[in-house]
C-alpha cells in the first residue's frame, strides 16, 4: 500500500477508475449542493466510493460494467468516504433515511432518491451481479436519448 503525503492510503487510482468513466468527483459540502441543484432535471447516480475491498473487487468495476447499457444515468457523480468527510455527509444528508453505507449507490431521479444500492447488496457479490442491479435501476428510471 503506497502512503502520500504521510496522511494515509493513496487513493489517487481508486478515485481516477471513476473520474476515468466521466463520473464527476465531489469534494467539499459546496460541490455536492452545487451538483444536486444543478443536476435536479434528470437522472443522477452518486456513488459511494470506499478504499474498502468490496470497493476495488466489485464495486467499480461494476458502474464501469454497467455504463455499456443502452439506458444510463444523465449525470454521474462520486464521494469518497473516509477521505473526503465533509462531501460524504452532505452528500449522505440527501438521503438521510438510509443509514450510511460504504461502499453504495444513490440514485436520484428530478433530485429524489429513487433506490439505493447499500454496502451489504455490494460485498461478496461479483461486478456483474452488482451492474445487473445498476442496470435495474437504470431501466426503471433512465429515458433512452431520442434520435434527432
Amino acid at each position: 500500500m503506497q502512503f502520500g503525503q504521510g496522511i494515509g492510503p493513496d487513493t489517487d487510482w481508486m478515485r481516477k477508475e471513476l473520474t476515468d468513466l466521466g463520473v464527476e468527483e465531489l469534494t467539499t459540502p459546496e460541490e455536492v449542493d452545487n451538483a444536486m441543484e444543478e443536476y435536479n432535471d434528470g437522472t443522477m447516480l452518486l456513488v459511494i466510493n470506499s478504499v474498502c475491498g468490496c470497493a476495488a473487487g466489485n464495486a467499480r468495476p461494476a458502474v464501469k460494467t454497467a455504463l455499456d447499457h443502452e439506458h444510463t444515468p444523465d449525470y454521474m457523480t462520486t464521494v469518497f468516504a473516509g477521505q473526503d468527510k465533509e462531501a460524504t455527509e452532505r452528500a449522505r444528508s440527501y438521503f438521510s433515511d438510509y443509514p450510511p453505507s460504504s461502499p453504495a449507490f444513490a440514485f436520484f431521479k428530478d433530485g429524489e432518491i429513487k433506490a439505493m444500492i447499500p454496502r451489504h447488496r455490494i460485498e461478496r457479490r461479483t461486478k456483474e451481479q452488482i451492474a445487473k442491479d445498476l442496470t435495474m435501476v437504470f431501466d426503471a428510471y433512465c429515458e433512452v436519448e431520442s434520435e434527432a
